[in-house]
């Protein structure tokens, strides 16, 4: 009950309040533009000078999120569990310390909470209480809009369309990695270039464990042509001991290298990423890759002001099951939600047509329908969950077309700090579904959320 009345006390007050739109990693907020401003109660909560000069400030921010979550046939029934209801939670605080222009940092506490799920909590589902970002910034030159920075501690990650390396914010236990960052930007371009480590997460508080070994690095950029759109460039590097595919499970070291090229806003919207991997599972070869396009165009003068999108991906699976080389794509940390809410499937082994549409019903409600027909790229090869672990074989059938997920979503944004979120998706099981799972059924996931950031 006391949680519930802190969201309630936060809804009441911030109904009253003005605030800069909050950003994916809270982190990426600056709040310096307050310094000469007078400033209500809030806004010396969001900007609180430590100093006369008050280039020593900190900074105070947090979420809170509560989800229902109705999952009807979950693996299309082959669980057995039928109707699966239940309540997720989340909670995060954190406080941005900078002092002077050359140091700063961040830190976060998050809670997430799962209660009611019959087959108990997922890795996504719950980590009680963890210390997500830890980390200090250290500016080494700074001249007109060029900046080059150096990051050391714990920090979320997130680039470009979620692909490869996502935050991971659908689902209600967000990703996070221990390392060292380089950063550098300018007016056009951004560089990152990172050696990270992640945990082992657990769902008590406190007890995720290092991995105590570099598993993630690589380097990404982004070039802005003003005329064009913008471009980015990335290399990843991964370590997994333990790698299983319907290959086998065998030590996996896979580098990516990839690009995107993209551009949102009004009129045409384009986002065309390629990428191919290569490296070792075992003591066989690894050789994958990844298409994907997406399309549309927004009608910014028209009611409604929709936008109407077609996408289809591409991305490899494997060969030839037995031979100990492989060709499946490995997504590494792909955000949850990449194909729709709650997917059914991950994207490995996958060929999909994803048309979409959105519509500004009101001011502040928009309305998005998706179809998204899927099928195997590779009938040797198996399906996979929306983290790109491996879920059922598919090498003993010869049917290719997986199923169509039919979606209707829902967000209402009741004022800067609070919106709504809710969705129905409807999942057809195709031929290959049915030939794998005996009693197959379809899939009906349901969901409702509300979020208030501060």
């Amino acid at each position: 009950m006391k949680k519930y009345y802190i969201i309630s006390l936060l809804l009441l007050c911030c109904c009253t309040l003005t605030a800069q739109p909050f950003k994916l990693l809270r982190y990426d907020e600056d709040y310096s533009y307050l310094k000469d401003s007078a400033r209500s109660l809030y806004q010396n909560f969001k900007y609180l000078p430590l100093n006369k000069s008050g280039n020593v400030y900190a900074s105070f921010g947090g979420e809170a999120r509560a989800e229902y979550v109705d999952f009807n046939n979950e693996d299309w029934g082959r669980l057995n569990i039928g109707h699966n209801d239940f309540l997720l939670q989340r909670y995060d605080l954190h406080a941005n310390l900078h002092m002077g222009k050359s140091v700063r940092i961040f830190a976060q506490l998050r809670s997430a909470l799962q209660d009611g799920r019959k087959n108990g909590p997922r890795g996504i589902d719950e980590d009680r209480l963890n210390i997500q970002n830890l980390f200090v910034d250290l500016t080494a030159w700074q001249k007109e809009q060029k900046k080059v920075l150096f990051r050391l501690g714990r920090e979320e990650l997130d680039y470009g369309s979620g692909r490869l390396i996502s935050v991971r914010e659908g689902p209600n236990a967000r990703l996070y990695f221990t390392g060292a960052k380089a950063m550098y930007a300018s007016a056009r371009i951004t560089a990152d270039a990172f050696v990270m480590m992640a945990d082992t997460t657990y769902p008590g508080a406190f007890d995720n464990k290092p991995t105590k070994q570099i598993n993630l690095w690589g380097s990404y950029g982004k070039i802005i042509f003003p005329a064009a759109g913008n471009l980015d460039v990335y290399y990843i590097g991964i370590r997994r001991d333990y790698s299983p595919y319907e290959e086998g499970t065998a030590k996996e070291l896979r580098h990516t290298i990839g690009g995107r090229f993209w551009r949102y806003g009004g009129g045409f919207i384009y986002n065309l990423e390629g990428a191919y991997q290569f490296g070792s599972f075992g003591k066989g070869n690894i050789s994958a890759w990844t298409a994907s396009a997406d399309l549309g165009y927004m009608f910014e003068n028209t009611k409604f002001r929709p936008t109407i999108n077609l996408r289809n991906d591409y991305i490899s699976g494997d060969r030839r099951a037995g031979d100990g080389n492989l060709q499946t794509f490995n997504p590494i940390y792909p955000k949850g939600g990449y194909f729709g809410f709650s997917p059914q499937i991950g994207p490995v082994n996958l060929i999909d047509i994803h048309p979409y549409a959105t519509f500004d019903l009101l001011k502040a409600l928009r309305l998005q329908l998706d179809v998204v027909y899927n099928w195997r790229y590779s009938l040797q090869d198996g399906v996979y969950r929306p983290s790109g672990v491996f879920n059922r074989p598919g090498a003993s059938s010869t049917q290719r077309y997986i199923g169509t997920a039919y979606l209707v979503g829902l967000t209402y944004t009741l004022n800067p700090f609070m919106s709504f979120t809710g969705g129905v998706q409807y999942f057809k099981t195709g031929a290959f579904i049915e030939d794998i799972i005996s009693n197959a059924k379809d899939g009906l996931f349901m969901n409702a959320r509300v979020t208030i950031k501060f």
